[in-house]
């Protein structure tokens, strides 16, 4: 492999790490707004009381051509660091909220919403 395509790849995977970072909020965070004051999380869409939730073509392009391939990277890094810091959860006795959060967390955002649908599950 050249030098700039590794370069190239190293720049993907720091990029896909960082979205995946910003975008997934884990339930750690959502249990933290659910017992705090009605603060919104940060990249939660608002959306008014009776208002309809439609994604738009733009939304679901952005999707499918950028977030759920980021998503399927994230969930693919998220399985290695499971499978690596495995032995430490079972140390720890967290096995079962590393794999949510590592792999089911990230695999459920990318193949289980809908095609644009970014606010996670309402």
């Amino acid at each position: 492999m050249t030098r700039s395509r590794r370069t190239a790849l190293t720049y993907l995977v720091i990029l896909a790490l960082a979205f995946s970072a910003a975008t997934l909020s884990g339930p750690a965070w959502s249990e933290e707004v659910a017992s705090g004051p009605s603060v919104a999380a940060p990249g939660d869409v608002q959306v008014a009381a009776g208002a309809e939730r439609e994604p738009g073509a733009v939304g679901m392009v952005i999707d499918g051509l950028v977030v759920r391939p980021l998503g399927l990277v994230a969930t693919v890094l998220g399985t290695v660091a499971f499978v690596i810091t495995l032995p430490f959860s079972a140390l720890g006795g967290n096995v079962e909220e590393a794999g949510e959060n590592l792999v089911v967390g990230p695999a459920a955002y990318t193949f289980t919403r809908c095609l644009g649908c970014f606010g996670g599950p309402d």
